[in-house]
């Protein structure tokens, strides 16, 4: 085992505490199973959440961070899919519950910079509660993000149809093409773009509304202009403004 491997799952309980340093970021991915159109894989946000955090990981050490990434807590709030199939989904209590105990436990093996790393959209507000509420609770800095929001401006430099991360899309198309590219059926990608799609509530606005009253086929987007170099642009992009931000002192202080 080399002294660079980050995946907490792939390291010896030994490896593990020999790197619990008060500047050890470790990432806790948290994502989904849930359907992702008639082309993707219902796997897509856990797939794109681990793999998001482990190149972040790489390029935090890299830099001279040392970085930890615990296995992906896969399943999350995802009732608003349940219509179309294929989904897993918990309640808000038993999510809260599960995210805080992961975060307990790495807390406990005397880590001190956590980062929930989310890759779901049903999970953003969950995420940004469960952040402010471990850090008061464990009394350690507990930084809630979604990869995503925090890209913005450089995944909309990369897209050609949309400005970020939609659902089933050009996006996540994109990167799970780079990714695993076995989980996307290119042949139904032309019969994924739905025929109609009611937009959420503007901005500012919360309401919860399920995806079979949003769109026809489970997507929202356009996933034909996907490709795999795009792909890997946006998690080269995405790993890379996560590291920077997850490496600086004033996130932490």
């Amino acid at each position: 085992m080399t002294s660079d491997e980050v995946a907490w799952a792939r390291l010896t309980a030994e490896e593990i505490q020999a790197r619990s340093a008060p500047t050890t970021v470790v990432i806790i991915p948290v994502a989904s199973v849930e359907q992702h159109g008639p082309h993707l894989a219902t796997g897509v946000d856990m797939v794109l959440a681990s793999a998001m955090a482990e190149r972040t990981a790489r390029k935090l050490q890299a830099a001279g961070t040392a970085a930890l990434v615990t296995p992906c807590l896969w399943s999350g709030l995802a009732e608003h899919h349940m219509p179309f199939g294929g989904t897993l989904t918990l309640d808000l209590a038993t999510f809260s519950a599960m995210v805080g105990g992961i975060a307990r436990s790495v807390a406990r093996h005397g880590f001190r910079r956590i980062a929930l790393l989310n890759g779901h959209g049903g999970n953003i507000d969950a995420i940004s509660s469960a952040a402010i509420e471990l850090t008061r609770t464990l009394g350690v800095p507990v930084v809630g993000v979604t990869y995503w929001l925090a890209n913005e401006d450089t995944f909309g430099g990369i897209l050609e149809a949309q400005h970020n991360v939609m659902h089933a899309c050009e996006a996540e198309t994109s990167m799970m093409m780079a990714v695993q590219a076995e989980s996307v059926r290119a042949d139904r990608i032309a019969r994924a773009v739905p025929s109609r799609f009611a937009p959420p509530a503007p901005p500012g606005f919360r309401r919860s509304r399920s995806f079979s009253e949003m769109t026809d086929t489970g997507v929202i987007g356009d996933p034909r202009s996907a490709t795999p170099a795009k792909g890997e642009r946006l998690i080269d992009a995405g790993s890379t403004r996560l590291a920077e931000e997850l490496g600086r002192t004033e996130l932490w202080a």
